[in-house]
């Protein structure tokens, strides 16, 4: 099983970003199991969102505190809330930032990294800086877990007639992820 565990701020999409990868992994006839963590926040606050796909059914309902990845959607958020609390050894890290993976050396040391700049893609394609479908698509790139072609439908059902511009920052975004281990 593939845990995930989402970080981002109320409004940018995280749980939109679940919502859509679990329907897209579901098609591919696996089982998936997406939720959100949060309260009454307001936009703009910390939020975490949770994703688990699996080849068998999915029976655990809890929290996921021992995510295989973790998904930052607001770079700020690696020093206000310690995304990477709990990643497994060896886990990946997909950040949304335009710093090189070199910034990164000393907070995500052990695990890989995948860098994009999903604000730059989201802006450039969409016109705003909404980074959910963007960040789908770096997720796609550092974990295989789906296949990009999977998730169009379900985007497109989401999105009505913005999901090319969408589709567009995502596969914008699978193409120019950069990984590596640190």
């Amino acid at each position: 099983m593939l845990e995930i565990r989402f970080h981002g701020r109320g409004g940018q999409g995280a749980v939109t970003s679940v919502e859509l990868f679990a329907i897209s992994a579901i098609a591919e006839g696996k089982y998936a199991q997406g939720f959100p963590s949060f309260g009454p926040e307001r936009r703009g606050a910390p939020v975490m969102a949770f994703l688990r796909i699996s080849e068998k059914p999915v029976r655990i309902r809890s929290k996921i505190y021992s995510p295989d990845v973790v998904v930052i959607l607001d770079p700020s958020l690696v020093d206000v809330a310690n995304p990477v609390s709990g990643l497994k050894k060896g886990g990946i890290v997909v950040i949304n930032t335009s710093k090189p993976h070199e910034e990164f050396s000393e907070k995500f040391r052990g695990f890989k990294v995948a860098v994009v700049d999903a604000y730059k893609i989201a802006k450039e394609e969409m016109g705003v800086n909404i980074v959910n479908t963007t960040m789908l698509g770096a997720l796609i790139r550092a974990t295989d877990a789906i296949k990009l072609k999977s998730i169009e439908e379900p985007v497109r059902e989401r999105f009505g007639r913005i999901a090319e511009k969408n589709i567009n920052a995502l596969k914008r975004a699978y193409k120019e992820t950069s990984i590596k281990e640190l």
